[in-house]
């Protein structure tokens, strides 16, 4: 199962093409090296810069190992979200599972990163969730 599709409900290819298919990592016009790290400018050696290169470098990271199931999600100027999902599964239970496995992870790191509990973020999730639905 693979979903490219943005939160606008258009393509994740449609529009910018800024991906370069040679290297996956964000073509001319970014302020990113090859490495996820931050180019020179204003903001270069920061430290949230460097901690957000290094979660970036850790994220590619895992993608070349051998999974089954991944969910990237991209936010962009504070607020345009583009998400793809895929999975490999032998049946539709282990497809399910995988998926509800990956959105659990999800709920666990944003509840640990905003130091809140797992059952707020869900149903804050819901919220933003059916509002997406809403404006489309």
């Amino acid at each position: 199962m693979v979903d490219d599709t943005r939160e606008d409900g258009a393509p994740a290819d449609a529009g910018d093409d800024d991906l370069d298919a040679d290297t996956d990592h964000a073509a001319a016009g970014d302020d990113h090296d090859a490495s996820g790290e931050h180019a020179a400018g204003e903001n270069a050696g920061s430290g949230e810069d460097a901690e957000f290169a290094r979660r970036v470098s850790e994220a590619r990271d895992l993608l070349s190992e051998d999974a089954t199931a991944l969910y990237v999600g991209v936010v962009r100027d504070g607020r345009e979200v583009d998400s793809t999902f895929a999975q490999q599964a032998n049946d539709a239970q282990q497809e399910g599972m995988q998926a509800l496995s990956l959105l659990a992870s999800h709920i666990r790191l944003v509840s640990d990163e905003a130091g809140v509990d797992y059952t707020t973020v869900a149903a804050d999730a819901v919220t933003l969730a059916e509002q997406l639905d809403e404006s489309e």
